[in-house]
């Protein structure tokens, strides 16, 4: 998931570039995508567990006032346990992919070993498949926190306070036929709180404690934790050429209103018409149209078609041949996914 953003972000970059010069507009679009998990056809009922143990209150959590590094803060994360487990399911019970989504209310573990990444026992997870019906366990089997304060002083007797903490932890899924997990997989994933006040005991008002803020990460980490288990939207960059002529400014004229049939009519014109960069530009606009309509191997073809005509064009170094490089790969992960929501959901 990280890589599709760092993905993205640079398509955008390059996007700005060409929007910039008056070249190309750009907007999002919604794409469709499998989990990273498949379950097997028979789990239409999950259960989730919380089988970590929470950090013990005075690590983790380092707080500066006005520079100096105070010895006596403490943080508990109980609550940040639970929450990540709450939100993961409510999160799952969004997305409405299985029948059932369950949440387990007692924690699972009674040491206080928080470092320890201690799996469910084959019994154990067959006792709790059986108590509540479920088809398959979801486990955080370990959560850590590491959170950092800072309180500073402004001339004019204002204050401020930043609070950024990072959440890392182990997920597991659970079969009650297999004696070792499905799938473990390592998440992680941060928050960052700011709040200025006149003086340190309105922003101690106003700011949350230690002990929210770690919830608060729990819960952006379970949040964001879903689309391991179901399918997901996610934004991602598109774009169209535009063009000088009055056929050009016809095609964009439409698209800008989203008239997208009327739109591909005239740059397939100019496709058929065009030389050089015009007929490569065309191409591109042909395999966004061909993508918004859901043809995404025609999409793909044009995005062939129009990477091939920039390179013979401009050469492999131009910004449109990275811009075409990059949409094609795009359109192959589609197809990808596509295939395995096919299966996803056709085993359900």
């Amino acid at each position: 998931m990280r890589y599709n953003l760092i993905k993205q972000v640079g398509l955008l970059a390059v996007l700005c570039l060409f929007s910039a010069c008056g070249s190309i507009t750009y907007l999002d679009i919604e794409t469709y995508n499998p989990a990273t998990i498949t379950f097997p056809e028979k789990v239409k009922k999950v259960l989730v567990v919380n089988n970590a143990v929470p950090q013990s209150s005075d690590v983790g959590y380092e707080l500066k006032i006005y520079g100096i590094e105070q010895d006596t803060c403490r943080a508990v994360a109980d609550s940040a346990l639970y929450y990540a487990c709450k939100s993961l399911g409510n999160a799952i019970v969004e997305a409405n992919y299985f029948e059932d989504v369950l949440l387990y209310n007692s924690p699972t573990r009674t040491d206080d070993l928080y470092l320890a990444d201690e799996k469910l026992s084959y019994n154990k997870v067959r006792m709790l498949c059986r108590e509540t019906g479920a088809d398959a366990v979801i486990t955080f089997d370990r959560l850590l926190f590491q959170m950092k304060k800072n309180v500073i002083a402004y001339l004019g007797g204002y204050v401020s306070g930043e609070t950024k903490v990072n959440a890392s932890g182990v997920i597991r899924v659970y079969l009650p036929e297999r004696t070792s997990p499905m799938t473990t997989i390592m998440v992680s994933d941060s928050v960052a709180i700011f709040e200025m006040a006149d003086d340190l005991m309105q922003l101690n008002e106003i700011m949350p404690s230690p002990d929210e803020s770690l919830s608060i990460a729990g819960r952006v980490i379970g949040h964001n934790s879903y689309p391991l288990f179901v399918p997901y939207w996610q934004e991602e960059p598109r774009w169209y050429f535009k063009g000088n002529g009055a056929r050009w400014k016809e095609a964009t004229a439409y698209a800008d209103a989203q008239k997208w049939d009327q739109a591909a009519e005239l740059w397939n014109l100019l496709y058929q018409n065009g030389r050089g960069k015009a007929k490569a530009k065309a191409a591109s606009n042909m395999a966004f149209y061909e993508e918004m309509q859901g043809r995404l191997q025609k999409a793909y073809d044009w995005s062939i078609l129009s990477y091939d005509l920039f390179v013979a064009h401009q050469g492999k170094e131009s910004k449109e041949v990275e811009l075409l490089g990059a949409y094609k790969q795009a359109l192959a992960e589609r197809i990808a996914a596509d295939t395995k929501l096919n299966i996803q959901f056709g085993e359900k």
